[in-house]
């Protein structure tokens, strides 16, 4: 991902200069759906602005439908430009979350995937 800028001397409050970078790159397709966000703390460093700053930009992506905070595995982008591959999208991570809460292998989960979607593994 390209590098992101703050203005300090803008009037535009730096949460929202992320904000509103972020949500024009996810929009364009950079990154794509599914791809990970830098961390909180790391694109805070980068931009040398305060953690709460980022997450808030963070939140805010997180209400639009954007992106999706995954706990550990950190925020990935959920939106996509077409509306049946965003709920696709949203089917396939809710899948994925209630396969690893009942401790489900991933390997197992893709062969289930594959079997509904009726291909031979």
């Amino acid at each position: 991902m390209a590098a992101l800028t703050v203005d300090p001397g803008s009037p535009t409050p730096p949460f929202e200069q992320v904000r509103a970078q972020l949500a024009a790159r996810i929009r364009s397709g950079e990154p794509a759906a599914g791809g990970r966000l830098p961390t909180v703390r790391r694109l805070a460093d980068d931009l040398g602005i305060a953690v709460n700053t980022v997450a808030r930009a963070y939140r805010e992506l997180e209400v639009e439908g954007l992106v999706e905070t995954r706990g550990r595995n950190g925020t990935v982008v959920s939106w996509s430009p077409d509306r049946g591959t965003r709920e696709l999208e949203r089917a396939a991570a809710a899948f994925a979350t209630r396969a690893r809460s009942l401790g489900v292998p991933p390997e197992d989960a893709r062969r289930l995937i594959d079997s509904a979607l009726g291909l031979r593994s």
